[in-house]
């Protein structure tokens, strides 16, 4: 759980904007959102590869 203390004399608008980027920084969300479901290792693998294979072909210049 994220705690943000009020500094002195601070906007509470400021302190949501600060609680939001540290949510934001320590990817909570994220982490939530692969835990959803299982994905076998396999797979995993597979989508990595196939990820630096579409980064590759889309960067690739042929001189």
């Amino acid at each position: 759980m994220l705690i943000i203390e009020r500094k002195e004399g601070e906007s509470i608008d400021r302190t949501l904007k600060r609680y939001k980027n540290k949510h934001r920084r320590v990817g909570l969300m994220k982490e939530q959102r692969r835990r959803k479901e299982y994905v076998k290792p396999s797979v995993r693998r597979r989508h990595t590869t196939l990820k630096a294979v579409y980064i590759k072909k889309k960067y690739h210049v042929e001189d």
